[in-house]
C-alpha cells in the first residue's frame, strides 16, 4: 500500500462530470502500481456537491469526502468543467487558492482551465484548453496568456492541458516530473499510449488516424528510426526504406505524424537525450554522439531552442536515479499530514 508519506492525488468529481477526464486522472494517479514500489502516488475524490453525484452517460460517482480533501492534497486534477461560462462556485475558489499558496499542484484537463482561470490562477501566466475553447478563455480572462495551439503547458505548480486526450498527456508529464521517465513509460505502456509528447505539439491534426496502408508501410520505418537515433537519416534513406518516392513518402508521413520527417526525427532525438539527462551521467558530448546530432554545439543548440534551458540546467533539474532513491528525496517536498486520509 502507499505510504502517509506518498504524494496524495486529489481529482475533484461535481454534478455533471466529464467522465472521460475524470477516468484519466483515476486511470494515472488512481491504480495501484506495487511495481513502481511503495512511494506511489495515493488517491482520492472531493466531492464539489452533494452526493451521489451524476456523470456524463449515466454513471453516479460516490466521492470519498469533499472540498475539505483539497486542504491534504499534493496535486488536484480538474477534470473538465460543467461549461464555460457556468459560475464556479465560491468555496472552490477558496480551496484552490489555499492549495496553490502551500505549494500544492493544480492540473486541469480541457476545460478545467476554466476554474483555474475564475479562481484568478491563471493570471499573467501561459494556459491552455480545448482549441474550441481557447478563444472564448481568452477573451472572458484577459489577463492569461492563451496558448491555442500546443497539448498542455506546464506552469510550475499550475499545469493547463487541452482536449481530453492531451490530460493524458499532461498526466504522463507529472508523472515524469515526480518519478522520473522510467515510471512515466512504465504507466504509459499500461495506458498503450505513446510515453512521451511535447507539451508544444499541435493539437489539431488534419487525419489523425492514417490510412491502413500507409501505417503498414511506415510504421516499421518509424520503429527503425527510434532504433538508431544515433544514425544519420536522408528524407532519400527514409523513402527508400519505405518503399516510397520521395514525394509520395513526404505527404504521407504528413498525413500520418501531423510533421516533417525532420521535425519527427528532432523531437525523438530531443526526447531520447532527456531520458540520458535524466537517467544517467554521461557527458554531452557522448549523449549528442548517442542521439545523432554529432556534435555538443548542436544539441545544445536544439535543446536551448526547444526546451528553453541548457542541458546541464535540465540534467541539474531533473536528474533521477532509481525509483526507491527518487522516492526518498521526494519525502521532504511532501507538504501535508495525510494521517487522515486511509490508505487505498
Amino acid at each position: 500500500m502507499p505510504k502517509a508519506t506518498s504524494p496524495l492525488a486529489v481529482a475533484l468529481a461535481y454534478d455533471g462530470l466529464c467522465t472521460f477526464e475524470f477516468g484519466v486522472a483515476v486511470e494515472v494517479f488512481g491504480l495501484p502500481r506495487p511495481e513502481l514500489g511503495p512511494d506511489w502516488y495515493r488517491f482520492a475524490v472531493a466531492a464539489l456537491d452533494p452526493g451521489p453525484l451524476r456523470a456524463m452517460g449515466g454513471i453516479r460517482v460516490e466521492a470519498d469526502g469533499g472540498l475539505d480533501l483539497l486542504d491534504q492534497a499534493d496535486i488536484i486534477v480538474i477534470p473538465g468543467w460543467r461549461g464555460a461560462t457556468e459560475p464556479v462556485p465560491d468555496a472552490l475558489i477558496a480551496a484552490l487558492r489555499q492549495a496553490a499558496s502551500r505549494g500544492a499542484c493544480l492540473l486541469s484537463i480541457c476545460s478545467g482551465a476554466f476554474v483555474l482561470a475564475a479562481a484568478g490562477l491563471l493570471n499573467g501566466r501561459q494556459a491552455t484548453t480545448h482549441w474550441r475553447y481557447a478563444t472564448m478563455l481568452a477573451d472572458l480572462y484577459p489577463d492569461i496568456q492563451v496558448v491555442p495551439d500546443v497539448l498542455y503547458v506546464d506552469e510550475g505548480n499550475i499545469m493547463t492541458s487541452a482536449g481530453s486526450a492531451a490530460g493524458i498527456d499532461l498526466c504522463l508529464h507529472l508523472v515524469r516530473r515526480d518519478f522520473g521517465p522510467e515510471a512515466a513509460n512504465s504507466v504509459a505502456r499500461r495506458l498503450v499510449v505513446q510515453p512521451h509528447r511535447e507539451g508544444g505539439q499541435a493539437q489539431f491534426i488534419e487525419a489523425p488516424v492514417p490510412i491502413a496502408r500507409e501505417g503498414a508501410r511506415l510504421a516499421p520505418l518509424l520503429d527503425h528510426l527510434r532504433d538508431s537515433l544515433a544514425e544519420d537519416h536522408s528524407l532519400s534513406s527514409m523513402a527508400s526504406k519505405a518503399g516510397m518516392s520521395l514525394r509520395t513518402f513526404l505527404r504521407r508521413f504528413q498525413a500520418m505524424t501531423g510533421t516533417t520527417p525532420g521535425e519527427w526525427l528532432l523531437t525523438e532525438r530531443l526526447s531520447r537525450v532527456r531520458e540520458l539527462l535524466e537517467c544517467s551521467s554521461l557527458p554531452v558530448e557522448e549523449v549528442a554522439t548517442l542521439t545523432g546530432f554529432g556534435s555538443a554545439a548542436t544539441l545544445r543548440h536544439h535543446f536551448r531552442q526547444r526546451l528553453g534551458l541548457s542541458p546541464a540546467s535540465y540534467r541539474a533539474r531533473f536528474r533521477r536515479t532509481s525509483l526507491p532513491e527518487q522516492a526518498t528525496a521526494k519525502k521532504g517536498a511532501v507538504v501535508a499530514d495525510h494521517a487522515q486520509i486511509s490508505e487505498r
